[in-house]
């Protein structure tokens, strides 16, 4: 399926690696002029730089004026914006809500909501310039199902999805979709870093962290499939969604768990 992205522009957030590098690549590859934002330059990022032409901005996006650089960088360069993927995020495992200070609080607020809310603040007078534009927020299941272990990231990602609601109330009608995607457990460093989630539910269980990605967390958190999802299946909704192909599509949140979530 031809998705139309040639020659557009998008902006990527925390794209250096997990779900944000996947998207980059998608997007590149579907022909996307692709500017992403992370702290540092990976190696990932560095590749795709070499074989597809992202592009690279240093931004700290946690911060006040880390995602307005990224967007103007953007600008800068190629004097429009058409898509633009708030993916930045991240926790750390925690016993439960006594665990986390207001630091931790404001830290995952910070970076995992008002990223987005800065990026898009700073993105919509592009978007709006040239209509038919798309803004895509990468929620979380945690934003429904809440969990003591990521309690402060799973309030954040429901502001997120609430964000993304009113977002599209406001710009749909002036021709900026605004959807939301909301993984389960994904292939992600999020997961398989060393003290990450993978390794959490090891020692917890016994055995390795790959044994515990690919056997126990599907088993204890439900997953239908059997298995977390791959980053590339969550870029992959990713760019149907910032494509003409989902040109009615808008307020929209999409889950990809591999049917962890039972409800409708």
């Amino acid at each position: 399926m031809d998705l139309e992205l040639g020659g557009k522009v998008a902006v990527v957030t925390g794209a250096s690696k997990g779900i944000g590098l996947a998207v980059a690549e998608r997007l590149a590859r579907e022909g996307a002029r692709v500017v992403a934002g992370s702290r540092t330059e990976t190696p990932g990022l560095a590749a795709l730089r070499d074989r597809h032409g992202v592009e690279f901005v240093a931004a700290d996006l946690a911060t006040a004026d880390g995602p307005e650089r990224l967007v103007r960088a953007a600008v800068e360069r190629h004097g429009r914006i058409d898509a633009l993927v708030n993916n930045v995020g991240g926790a750390v495992p925690r016993s439960g809500f006594l665990d986390v200070d207001d630091q931790g609080w404001q830290r995952a607020f910070d970076l995992t909501f008002f990223s987005a809310v800065r990026a898009t603040r700073a993105a919509l007078a592009h978007l709006l310039a040239h209509g038919d534009a798309a803004v895509v927020n990468i929620s979380s299941v945690n934003a429904r199902l809440p969990f003591p272990g990521v309690v402060e990231y799973s309030a954040a990602k429901a502001a997120l999805s609430n964000l993304t609601k009113a977002l599209s109330e406001e710009f749909a009608p002036r021709g900026v979709r605004v959807n939301a995607v909301a993984p389960g457990p994904v292939r992600t460093p999020f997961w398989t870093d060393p003290g990450g989630f993978a390794e959490a539910v090891a020692t917890e269980a016994g055995g390795t962290a790959q044994q515990a990605l690919d056997e126990e967390v599907p088993r204890q958190m439900g997953i239908s499939t059997g298995r977390v999802t791959e980053p590339e299946e969550v870029a992959d909704l990713v760019a149907f969604l910032v494509s003409r192909r989902a040109g009615n599509i808008s307020g929209a949140e999409f889950v990809i768990d591999g049917g962890q979530v039972k409800t409708t």
